[in-house]
């Protein structure tokens, strides 16, 4: 029993050494030029946007359940599918603001997890934030409704936790770099697509059902947050890459 405890103590100084902030790692800007190629590279490219694209869809489907969770409903189920597409279930009144507040926040969601993750990239404050990060994987993993979803979960959470444990400071904030430009740039197409073809249940449609707002007013409502993540992201960026 002693040495059991031995070993949880040990276990638990190192994972609350690897939450604790280090200094900024002053990864070089000709390396993050090479983080930001890959990324243009990952949403340009059709045959690695199709493949990769669930990243996002990812983030949309969490922002649903996490701030339906935030507004009183309960988050129940989790699922994506081999097309990248995806839903999130909340249970709870069929209207109301937590049902408006948690449809609402699926499209802004990736491009303000991109941009928080671009402003601590390089602030020495990835290892709280691949920490935080690991948790709230895990925690979805609970939600998870079908094969496929489980399957890109297990993947997701594994990889974020190996990163958190065993990267370095350097290659935590280029991944962070990295994943949060993609995520910005992703939620951009996300909202093109929208625009380009708005289906009866997107989520545009269901809150124009719900409300007297129209679409339109909606699909605005999206821009202005991923245009304002966008803006907030320039300036750190631009220090990372010495422009």
């Amino acid at each position: 029993m002693e040495e059991t405890l031995d070993a949880v103590g040990t276990w638990w100084a190192q994972a609350w050494e690897r939450l604790t902030p280090t200094a900024p790692p002053g990864a070089p800007g000709a390396a993050l030029w090479w983080v930001l190629g890959a990324v243009l590279a990952a949403v340009a490219v059709p045959p690695l946007w199709r493949r990769l694209r669930v990243l996002v869809t990812v983030v949309h489907e969490l922002g649903h359940g996490l701030v339906g969770v935030l507004f009183g409903r309960r988050f129940t189920g989790l699922v994506l599918r081999g097309d990248m597409s995806g839903h999130a279930v909340t249970v709870g009144k069929a209207g109301g603001a937590g049902r408006v507040l948690s449809t609402w926040a699926g499209y802004p969601a990736p491009a303000v997890v991109g941009a928080v993750l671009v402003r601590l990239a390089g602030s020495g404050w990835s290892p709280p934030v691949l920490g935080l990060l690991t948790v709230v994987l895990l925690g979805a993993l609970l939600r998870v409704r079908s094969l496929y979803t489980a399957a890109v979960m297990v993947a997701l959470t594994a990889g974020t936790a190996a990163l958190w444990w065993w990267g370095s400071p350097s290659l935590q904030a280029a991944v962070l770099l990295g994943l949060g430009l993609f995520l910005l740039v992703g939620a951009w197409r996300h909202l093109g697509a929208l625009l380009a073809g708005p289906s009866a249940g997107s989520d545009a449609t269901v809150l124009a059902r719900l409300t007297i707002v129209p679409r339109w007013c909606w699909t605005l409502s999206f821009a202005v947050v991923l245009a304002g993540a966008s803006w907030l992201s320039l300036g750190p960026l631009a220090r990372l890459l010495g422009v």
